[in-house]
């Protein structure tokens, strides 16, 4: 059936919803990789380790010197404690609710533009399938306009249109799998950041 076409040729086929599924599809791998990246600086740094130094800067009477330690490294779970050590001496409860306000803050920013990416995963197929209806709408007004036809043109022209819903299988498909792998790091991230601010009041709550 597409044997000889070019790529360009069988989204031609697809008609309008083809464009569309495209523009889903270059816009979910964009924002996977940026995320990707995103994630990846800001996982250099191992959560024990880190409040390790925090807890011997404290030791050590040095308020300062853990909160630039903050300063220096690249991870949420360093602002939540840097907002924490802010309040340091205050009520154990403000410093609590400081640090969580701040682990919102970072789970907001750790879970920009993923909502597109389910989106996406959502609603490809059936961006997809509308392709494919219009293209057996379409396919069975040119049998009718012709005034003749027969099975393989029939079947000719729904297995054209099929390419939309194939199109929507292969962008969604990604877009779920990239949406719970998502899911799963700003899981992990926040996990990191509540046992961070659980540590942190140890060290200093109620001072």
């Amino acid at each position: 059936m597409f044997a000889g076409k070019t790529m360009w040729e069988i989204v031609q086929i697809g008609g309008f919803t083809m464009y569309i599924l495209l523009f889903c599809s270059f816009l979910s791998i964009a924002i996977l990789l940026e995320r990707i990246i995103y994630y990846r600086k800001r996982s250099k740094t191992n959560r024990g380790e880190f409040m390790a130094r925090i807890a011997r800067a404290l030791n050590g009477g040095g308020i300062e010197k853990a909160m630039a330690l903050c300063k220096e490294t690249l991870a949420p779970f360093s602002n939540v404690v840097y907002s924490g050590l802010e309040l340091s001496g205050r009520q154990e409860k403000e410093i609590s609710n400081a640090m969580e306000r701040e682990i919102t803050i970072e789970v907001t920013k750790l879970e920009r533009y993923t909502g597109i990416v389910g989106t996406i995963g959502n609603i490809a197929v059936y961006i997809g399938l509308f392709g494919t209806v219009l293209g057996i709408i379409r396919a069975f007004h040119d049998i009718a306009a012709a005034g003749a036809g027969g099975m393989s043109i029939v079947i000719g022209g729904v297995a054209e249109a099929l390419v939309c819903t194939a199109t929507g299988l292969f962008v969604a498909i990604p877009a779920v799998i990239a949406f719970n792998y998502f899911a799963r790091k700003v899981e992990l991230f926040t996990n990191d950041m509540e046992l961070c601010a659980s540590e942190l009041i140890d060290l200093i709550g109620g001072e």
